[in-house]
């Protein structure tokens, strides 16, 4: 039997133990493990993990685990080198139109099968939002993060916070149904579709070219409108 000492820092203490967090905790294992291995034997999903060191050295995920190392892990940092794209998993709707009502582009299904999501992750390069840490456990996922919270209003703050959402934010250009880029649409060309108190005080409209959804800026604007900016204040006071 051998063992070595893990140290995890920073929010990757959300997933151990209470007694467990901000210490040394020493794992016994058998064989050849590896970092990857043990950290997930302690709840730790790997897309999780950033920075690996072992005996003050660097480190990666797949590092053979030898008789008394002493592993330090730290989480990835905060934001994204590019315009993150995003997968959902079933449990997520509410969240999935509350991205995609700040812009941002992201695949949600209310039938998804983990099998299904793992797939999309690995040939888009999308990232997966979940809390199922076992489903983000799975090797062939490469970008992911558990969520922490239940509600979906603290989610959101969670999201922007953790890929520094914030200066990427371009509200209602995107279908909150379906996630397609939405398009100016002239008004005489919809008339049949409009209420009558809708068509009699607006006149600025978009559509959503693939399921034909229609947005105008009535009093659900505002009320989303009002949610960005205070969801935007929440984040900025954290």
């Amino acid at each position: 039997m051998s063992r070595a000492q893990f140290l995890f820092v920073g929010r990757l203490n959300d997933f151990l133990p209470r007694d467990q967090r901000e210490q040394i905790v020493s794992v016994d294992f058998r064989e050849r493990q590896s970092v990857k291995h043990l950290a997930e034997s302690l709840g730790v999903p790997h897309p999780e993990i950033g920075r690996v060191q072992v005996n003050g050295q660097e480190g990666t995920l797949s590092t053979i685990t030898q008789d008394g190392d002493r592993v330090e892990i730290h989480p990835i940092p905060n934001g994204w080198p590019v315009e993150p794209r995003f997968v959902l998993d079933s449990h997520l709707g509410r969240l999935a139109a509350y991205l995609r009502m700040l812009g941002f582009d992201c695949l949600y299904q209310n039938d998804y099968e983990d099998d299904e999501l793992a797939e999309i992750v690995q040939r888009e390069g999308r990232i997966l939002l979940s809390r199922d840490r076992r489903l983000l456990m799975r090797k062939v996922l490469v970008h992911g993060y558990c969520l922490r919270f239940l509600d979906s209003i603290e989610q959101l703050s969670e999201v922007i916070r953790r890929f520094d959402l914030t200066k990427r934010i371009i509200p209602f250009h995107r279908c909150l149904r379906c996630n397609h880029p939405l398009e100016p649409v002239e008004k005489k060309t919809i008339l049949d579709r409009l209420e009558p108190l809708t068509k009699l005080h607006f006149d600025e409209f978009q559509i959503c070219p693939a399921c034909r959804q229609i947005y105008w800026k009535g009093s659900h604007y505002e009320r989303m409108k009002k949610l960005i900016e205070q969801t935007i204040e929440s984040k900025a006071g954290k």
